[in-house]
């Protein structure tokens, strides 16, 4: 008999739904308080016939079987353990799976997003040097994508610090992206917290770096923009963060410059210039370091 652990493991692998119909249909097997009646979980939510015949041959195919007998040994939490956050709840589309490597206590943090071009400059590279310190000795989680440039140097420093860092990849957890950075991944998944909801065997596809950005924006209490384009991911994650409600700030950086020029606009829309280190910290919400 399949287990709700095994359900949802098994709903997050369906490739023929939308991540926002597989989380309502967990929400329908919650209320209904069942996950054998396919056609009554569908009864009332808003799915063509023919997308719930894909999903119902799906269902029931081999691929599908083996895929889940794959990835049930991994460790993985979903919105029904206690340890998932509520603020990743609360999000238009969140993870029915996530896969982990580490310590999810850290999930239990104040955490900072850090979010950045590829094509770090010299500038940059001091300004997190410069800003990144003072905010992980006040115990506070640093999330980002692994990504080269400010995610990784934003990693790095908080583990030289001795501090928390959470990175939320766009592979399976056995894969690595960019290759630069897969010796970084190991020290994260030994002494931080790595997460992806991509299972075993998922490769970098350009798709999975966007959505990725919901999961890191989700995950902050804030989110700090380093540097980036005007159409750079770090611009997509910060939007994602201000959709959620998540304080937003932004290092300005010389007019001149074109991996400036998204964290400025940032800024000329509202976000808070960051000078400081107290100034990041004074965007995340007093009550987290009270409750410590």
């Amino acid at each position: 008999m399949m287990l709700l652990r095994e359900f949802i493991l098994r709903l997050s692998l369906c490739s023929c739904l939308s991540r926002r119909m597989k989380y309502r249909l967990l929400m329908a097997a919650i209320q209904q308080k069942q996950i054998t009646n396919l056609a009554k979980l569908t009864d009332h939510l808003n799915i063509t016939f023919n997308k719930r015949m894909q999903w119902f041959d799906e269902w029931s195919s081999q691929e599908l079987r083996r895929q889940t007998e794959q990835n049930l040994p991994m460790p993985f939490i979903t919105p029904l353990d206690a340890i998932y956050p509520q603020r990743l709840r609360e999000i238009y589309d969140p993870p029915l799976v996530l896969y982990y490597h580490g310590n999810l206590k850290l999930l239990q943090s104040p955490c900072l997003a850090v979010v950045g071009s590829r094509n770090i400059t010299k500038y940059g590279e001091r300004v997190i040097n410069q800003l990144l310190p003072g905010v992980v000795s006040s115990q506070v989680a640093i999330v980002s994508g692994l990504a080269k440039g400010v995610d990784g140097l934003a990693h790095q420093i908080t583990l030289l610090d001795g501090g928390a860092a959470i990175a939320v990849i766009g592979t399976g957890l056995d894969g690595s992206y960019p290759r630069c950075n897969a010796f970084l991944q190991r020290q994260i998944a030994q002494s931080g917290l790595l997460l992806t909801e991509y299972p075993l065997a998922t490769t970098p596809y350009p798709s999975n770096f966007p959505e990725r950005n919901r999961i890191i924006a989700g995950l902050c209490h804030a989110c700090l923009v380093v540097e980036g384009s005007r159409r750079s991911g770090s611009l997509i994650t910060a939007n994602l963060a201000l959709q959620d409600n998540r304080n937003v700030g932004a290092v300005p950086g010389p007019i001149d410059s074109p991996m400036s020029l998204g964290a400025n606009e940032l800024i000329a829309a509202g976000a808070r210039p960051i000078l400081s280190s107290q100034d990041i910290l004074e965007e995340l919400p007093d009550w987290l370091f009270s409750a410590k």
